[in-house]
C-alpha cells in the first residue's frame, strides 16, 4: 500500500505548484454561498422550519455542504477518458500497479489539497460573513470527518464507474456531464433531501447520490439524533461496499474491450 500513498504526495504536490488559481475558487465559492442564503432567507420568509431545518441550520448547511464538495470532487472520469482516447492508457494498464488504485489514490491526494487550501480557510471566511452555526463537540467533527471521508469514496467510485464506461462508449463528455448534474442534484448539494416531496425521497434514499453530500452534511448541522448519525454512516459504509462490485465487473469487461484511439 505504500507506493500508493505516493501517488496521494505527488498529486498533492503537483496541486500545491498551481495554489494560486485555488485563491479565486474561495472567493467564487463563498459568492455562491452567500447567493444561496439570500435565497434560502427569503424563501423561509418568517417560518421557524423547512423540511426540519431552522434559517441558521440551513445557512449552516448550505456553506458545508459546498466547502465539503471542494473535497470530494474530482475529476478522475475525465482524466481517465482523456487517456482512453489518447492511447496513453495503453502504457498504463503494463505498468505494475493497479490502475484503478492509482487514480483514486491522486484523487485523495487533490482533495486533500482542496481541504487544506480551501475548505478549511473557505469555512473561516463564510464563517465570519454568514450566520453559521458549528458544532462544538469534538465528537461531531469526528463522526463528519469520517462521513466525509466515505463521502469521498463513494463519488471518487462513481466517477471510476464513469470513467470506465469510456473504454466502451470511447467518448463519454456527455455522460460525464449527466452524472455531475445528476450528483448535485439529487446528492442534496442544491436542495436538502428533506425538501423533496415525499415520493421523491422515497426514491434518492435508494440511491447512492445522498451519502455524498446530505448525509455528512446533516451531522454537522445538529439537526440529527446520535442514532441517526450512526444510521447514515451505515449507509455511506454499504454504498463504499456495494459500489465495488460494478467497478470490478467493468474494469475485467473494459480490458478485454480496450480500444487504443491515439499514442
Amino acid at each position: 500500500m505504500r507506493p500508493y500513498l505516493q501517488w496521494v504526495r505527488l498529486r498533492f504536490l503537483l496541486m500545491l505548484a498551481y495554489r494560486v488559481n485555488y485563491y479565486s475558487g474561495i472567493a467564487v465559492y463563498t459568492i455562491n454561498i452567500g447567493a444561496y442564503y439570500f435565497l434560502w432567507k427569503a424563501l423561509y420568509h418568517g417560518e421557524s422550519t423547512l423540511g426540519g431545518l431552522t434559517a441558521t441550520q440551513m445557512t449552516t448547511y448550505v456553506a458545508v455542504a459546498w466547502m465539503a464538495r471542494s473535497f470530494y470532487f474530482n475529476n478522475v472520469d475525465r482524466e481517465m477518458a482523456q487517456e482512453i482516447r489518447e492511447g496513453r492508457v495503453a502504457v498504463e494498464l503494463i505498468r505494475p500497479y493497479n490502475y484503478l488504485l492509482v487514480k483514486a489514490m491522486q484523487a485523495l491526494g487533490e482533495g486533500l489539497f482542496r481541504l487544506c487550501f480551501f475548505s478549511v480557510p473557505g469555512m473561516v471566511l463564510v464563517s465570519f460573513l454568514l450566520p453559521v452555526d458549528l458544532p462544538e463537540r469534538p465528537e461531531t467533527w469526528g463522526l463528519f470527518a469520517l462521513s466525509l471521508l466515505l463521502s469521498f469514496v463513494i463519488n471518487t467510485q462513481l466517477n471510476l464507474l464513469t470513467g470506465l464506461l469510456a473504454f466502451f462508449l470511447l467518448n463519454n463528455e456527455g455522460l460525464m456531464y449527466a452524472k455531475r448534474v445528476v450528483v448535485d442534484l439529487f446528492s442534496g448539494l442544491i436542495v436538502p433531501l428533506s425538501l423533496f416531496p415525499e415520493w421523491a425521497r422515497a426514491v434518492l434514499v435508494l440511491l447512492p447520490f445522498q451519502a455524498i453530500s446530505y448525509l455528512p452534511t446533516m451531522i454537522v448541522t445538529g439537526a440529527w439524533t446520535s442514532a441517526q448519525i450512526h444510521q447514515a454512516l451505515l449507509v455511506q459504509l454499504a454504498w463504499s461496499v456495494l459500489l465495488v462490485v460494478p467497478i470490478q465487473a467493468l474494469w475485467v469487461l473494459a480490458r478485454r474491450k480496450l480500444v487504443v484511439q491515439g499514442g
